[in-house]
């Protein structure tokens, strides 16, 4: 039978003072629609979450996504039920800013990828596919999760090694604090290396568009085909989108992997330190300014535009910089308005049933 130890699980004064309830603490293994796959002291189970404990309108109820450890009421004869989502260590989310009604009929601007997990391996394709800009807001994003990003350079066997080096040394600029790998799913390239990266009882989340090889390096991981995988156009290097959910594996030496579907998209959504990191040099620079109001256009004195003038500092890494800083403003925002919606509406919902309370008060 399985130990949750082996799966990631350390502990906590949440999970511990459930020990002689009867209840379970299990990992989400996998999400497919309503219905979760987890892993418990008995086995797999697919379970369902309870519905006094999930859908009571309560907005700080949080929905359980893979690699979340749950409390589970083990059901050995049909789905068990899930009754409680444990406290997250690291969380990685996206923006979802055209979402009114994210699942299950609670208003949020979040959707959840993963939960729990020590790194987040950010995976480009040495192909069409490698894009600097995306992998300063992945950088940030896996910031912002709690957890320190690694940048996966995959289908290194297409490239010579001369311009393989020079991708390898721009992703390390680009993701100043991240462990940078090439490697290869097809030819083993980099793989012995990789492997030794991957430590056991550690989580690491996959994380990249269609096509990288998320699903790929899986495999090569797991000595099996246990996630599929789909083509790639030649004419524009993407693939398409084969992994269709999230699923977390348990690979042969002891670390896990949580492979997710491609990502086009990816929003930033309250990732200030994040962005702090992710873009550690253009702090450090904005304060060194003359002016501690300094806006970084015009004013004398500013050290922001003496390092893009004089080349130290790419103009192009500021306006990206510039740009996910105000993308990420916007995000708050919208979140703060939506809070603050339902908010108000459960004070109108309120209303009538204490005027009834009060009525019958009265009439008593």
């Amino acid at each position: 039978m399985p130990e949750m130890t082996d799966w990631g699980y350390t502990g906590g004064s949440a999970g511990e003072k459930w020990k002689n309830s009867g209840l379970l603490v299990s990992r989400i293994v996998r999400v497919h629609r309503e219905r979760f796959e987890a892993v418990c002291e008995k086995g797999f189970v697919w379970a369902l979450p309870k519905a006094g404990a999930y859908f009571r309108g309560v907005e700080s109820v949080e929905f359980p996504a893979v690699g979340d450890f749950v409390l589970l009421q083990y059901n050995g004869a049909g789905e068990s039920l899930i009754v409680e989502t444990l406290p997250r260590k690291t969380l990685f989310a996206r923006s979802d800013l055209n979402t009114r009604k994210a699942g299950h009929g609670r208003v949020s601007v979040e959707q959840v990828i993963a939960a729990n997990f020590d790194e987040v391996c950010i995976l480009m394709s040495l192909n069409q596919n490698y894009n600097a800009r995306r992998l300063e807001r992945y950088a940030a994003l896996a910031w912002a999760s709690g957890a320190r990003p690694a940048v996966v350079l995959t289908k290194a066997d297409l490239m010579e090694d001369k311009e393989k080096s020079a991708y390898l040394a721009e992703a390390m600029r680009l993701a100043p604090g991240a462990r940078v790998f090439a490697l290869s799913a097809v030819t083993g390239e980099g793989m012995e290396e990789f492997r030794a990266f991957l430590e056991s009882g550690k989580t690491f989340v996959l994380l990249g568009s269609s096509g990288v090889g998320k699903s790929s390096l899986v495999n090569a991981l797991m000595g099996e085909a246990a996630a599929v995988c789909g083509e790639v156009r030649e004419d524009d290097a993407r693939g398409r989108h084969t992994t269709t959910h999230r699923e977390l594996f348990m690979l042969p030496g002891g670390a896990m992997a949580i492979d997710t579907p491609g990502m086009r998209e990816l929003g930033i959504l309250d990732a200030d330190e994040g962005l702090t990191a992710a873009f550690s040099e253009i702090e450090a620079l904005m304060g060194r300014c003359r002016f501690s109001n300094c806006t970084h256009t015009s004013e004398p004195g500013c050290a922001v535009q003496r390092a893009i003038h004089s080349g130290a500092l790419d103009r192009a890494r500021w306006d990206s910089f510039r740009s996910l800083t105000k993308e990420n403003r916007a995000a708050k925002r919208k979140k703060e308005a939506v809070k603050q919606r339902e908010k108000n509406a459960s004070k109108r919902e309120d209303r009538p049933r204490d005027r009834a309370y009060k009525r019958l008060g009265d009439e008593a």
